[in-house]
């Protein structure tokens, strides 16, 4: 079952045509949510995300759409399934006619809850995707439906039985894998992409960010990352907030260590 506009309806019921915005211009929007214990975990990060993003895209914002209606929606369609759901997809779009210029900016959305099963891999392999980059600008950093890069690496990845690829931008340098963000171990300090970089602005970053931020046995910093610093790193990981924390044991020739970031997963246990 899933969540068409605040009605459950059977997933197999047709509610979207092929005239849908979503489809023909990837103008839809989307947050990938956990949920444990029956609670929305991040949902504040998430609500905030949504709305920001959705004011980017000069998408309407129904006056309804508070925090509260965003997590109630979010549990009535967990309710309306098994109701042991841990993985749910929020996906709004434009629902309007009109071509590349919409006749308005009314939003529609849909919920979509799933079983998964979240493993953290013990061995996990990484190369670099360079066949196609991302654009280091704001519009990159939301999660929009136009993610074929992100596909594409996706495909890489499988035909070559790596676990992952790390994306490049335009300016050759580490933006992100194809599901999450990246952080390089180097010694005591902690680097990511910043945003500025085009990499997507990761409900499960901020809050790793936050964390390590207020802890003095590291050092956080959000700095442009060349390909070449991957194989100079201490330890690699990727960070949704599905997972949770990823570590990369092996890029390339290079193998990783995973000590530091099992204390960091360790640290961010408790929040989800």
């Amino acid at each position: 079952m899933i969540n068409f506009n605040g009605n459950i309806v059977s997933e197999n019921n047709n509610q979207i045509n092929f005239n849908n915005r979503a489809f023909k211009y990837g103008d839809a929007l989307f947050e990938t949510i956990k949920i444990k214990d029956e609670a929305v975990v991040f949902c504040e990060d998430h609500y905030f995300r949504l709305m920001a993003s959705m004011r980017m895209l000069r998408m309407e914002i129904p006056m309804e759409f508070t925090l509260e209606f965003f997590e109630a929606e979010i549990l009535k369609t967990i309710n309306a399934n098994s109701g042991d759901e841990n993985r749910v997809k929020f996906t709004v779009f434009r629902d309007a006619e009109g071509l590349y210029a919409p006749s308005n900016h009314k939003t529609s959305y849909v919920i979509e809850a799933k079983k998964v099963e979240i493993v953290v891999k013990e061995d996990y392999v990484v190369d670099l995707y360079k066949d196609f980059m991302i654009n280091p600008n704001l519009l990159s950093t939301v999660k929009t439906n136009n993610k074929i890069t992100n596909v594409l690496a996706g495909i890489y990845a499988q035909d070559n039985e790596f676990d992952n690829c790390v994306l490049l931008n335009t300016n050759k340098n580490v933006v992100e894998f194809t599901n999450g963000n990246i952080f390089l171990v180097k010694g005591n300090v902690i680097t990511t992409p910043p945003l500025s970089d085009g990499c997507v602005k990761g409900v499960m970053r901020k809050n790793i960010i936050d964390v390590l931020g207020k802890n003095t046995d590291f050092e956080v910093e959000e700095a442009s990352i060349s390909p070449f610093a991957i194989q100079k790193a201490d330890e690699v990981f990727l960070t949704n907030v599905i997972v949770g924390i990823q570590p990369v044991t092996k890029y390339r020739k290079k193998t990783f260590s995973t000590k530091v970031v099992s204390e960091i997963t360790k640290l961010m246990a408790n929040l989800g």
